[in-house]
């Protein structure tokens, strides 16, 4: 079986001591994929951002805070794992400068933001031939043309679209897409069984691979 590495939840990017941007992502599709793989049989290890969620005890699960920690800590353990599936949500943008202690109230707050390094696009150039790399779209609409553009400008073997409706809910709807930018399927149910399906086309894709 596969060593499987899981990023999961938000990030959080702070503009103080206190305030911080950050996300609703809430993990959940994370832990349901994690709770597939162990059971199917896979070594799993989760890089999680804050989250209130528990994953399951099999897991090795490895707290960050801000993308560039999520980042650090996958390319460390990236050359150990078979691939990669990217449920997280890292923030996208950053101060340029974070203010020590707390900014008062009455300065106001005027935002200077730059973007954060892309996880999945960078462990994806960082990947040796065979590793593999899933990354999740969500799109407001559900339309995949960016999911698209996404999948070929991160490098990813398979992207996960879904819409807002699959935020810190118990049940999703997915469309997954191959770099071809053809359909391979679509799922609708609980986190629990759509986690189970797509590590089953992850597995079955991957034997495929191995037997061409």
């Amino acid at each position: 079986m596969a060593h499987i590495l899981i990023t999961a939840g938000p990030t959080r990017a702070y503009l103080d001591d206190v305030r911080y941007l950050t996300n609703a992502s809430s993990g959940r599709m994370a832990a349901a994929i994690a709770r597939a793989a162990v059971a199917a049989g896979h070594q799993v290890t989760v890089v999680s951002g804050p989250v209130s969620i528990r994953y399951p005890k099999e897991a090795t699960v490895v707290p960050v805070v801000t993308t560039g920690e999520m980042l650090k800590a996958c390319l460390e353990r990236l050359p150990s794992v078979a691939g990669v599936i990217a449920t997280a949500a890292p923030c996208d943008f950053e101060p340029v400068s974070r203010v020590a202690g707390k900014m008062p109230r009455q300065r106001g707050l005027n935002l200077s933001l730059k973007p954060t390094r892309d996880v999945i696009a960078t462990l994806a150039r960082r990947a040796s031939p065979g590793q593999w790399m899933v990354a999740f779209a969500l799109e407001p609409d559900g339309n995949p043309a960016r999911a698209l553009e996404k999948i070929t400008a991160k490098r990813c073997d398979l992207i996960v679209l879904n819409d807002l409706s699959a935020l810190n809910a118990s049940s999703t709807a997915v469309s997954v897409y191959d770099r071809e930018h053809r359909l391979v399927g679509t799922r609708k149910g609980t986190k629990t069984a759509v986690a189970r399906w797509l590590i089953g086309l992850i597995e079955q894709r991957q034997q495929s691979g191995a037997e061409s």
